[in-house]
């Protein structure tokens, strides 16, 4: 059974694939921003399962948390950077400074703290796989979501100059997951969101999808196989 790290935990796509991955015998290790949720989640999954409440965007929170993870668990065999954040609709010159920070804190450097503090470990094994959560919108555009398109363009980029960097029997691999009816997809297609699946259905296929991936995935940009992935 492997060790999977996943950000972004306590909503939406993260909440799902913690529940799937446990189901299926795995040792989950996560973390999220709720206090609340995460107390929720530690109620109903019981160790060797761990979960934390860390805000990926702060580089201290992440240091403290892969400390102790690393000390509790060893290095995860796979790590999924899945913490995202959306900006409201508005056009470009209509988001604010911090608003625009902010998208970029948790949705690019808070990938990189990610992996910063954990993949040293990965690579001391030499064995792993990073998985950073782009989109649809990493690989096209859309008008309103203009800070957040840039983030997932640059997770794009990010990942495959990573890819190149590691050793052999390591992948890194930009992921899309697809088009899924969380409440960020609801932030933005409003009531269209429902033609798609939801974060549940979704993690019925997309955490198969996952497990399978290994060393000659390396820097590909794959996208999970679920209807409305490639819409």
């Amino acid at each position: 059974m492997k060790i999977i790290l996943i950000t972004g935990i306590t909503r939406g796509l993260g909440r799902a694939m913690t529940g799937e991955f446990i189901r299926l015998g795995h040792t989950v290790v996560g973390c999220g921003r709720s206090e609340k949720e995460i107390a929720q989640l530690q109620k109903q999954f019981q160790p060797p399962n761990d979960f934390a409440a860390v805000n990926v965007s702060s580089d201290e929170q992440v240091v403290a948390w892969a400390k102790r993870i690393l000390k509790s668990h060893g290095a995860p065999d796979l790590l999924l950077n899945n913490a995202g954040v959306i900006n409201r609709n508005a056009r470009l010159w209509e988001i604010n400074a911090r608003e625009f920070s902010d998208v970029i804190d948790v949705n690019l450097k808070g990938f990189a703290n990610v992996i910063r503090h954990f993949v040293p470990e990965m690579l001391k094994r030499r064995s792993g796989v990073i998985v950073n959560f782009s989109s649809g919108w990493g690989r096209s555009t859309a008008a309103e979501v203009a800070p957040y398109c840039a983030t997932k363009w640059a997770i794009e980029g990010l990942t495959q100059a990573l890819a190149q960097e590691l050793p052999p029997g390591m992948a890194a691999v930009p992921l899309n997951p697809g088009i899924i009816n969380t409440d960020m997809l609801r932030s933005c297609f409003d009531g269209s969101a429902t033609n798609y699946p939801g974060p549940d259905e979704w993690a019925k296929i997309a955490v198969p999808f996952l497990l399978k991936l290994g060393a000659s995935d390396n820097g590909k940009p794959l996208t999970v196989p679920v209807r409305g992935a490639n819409d």
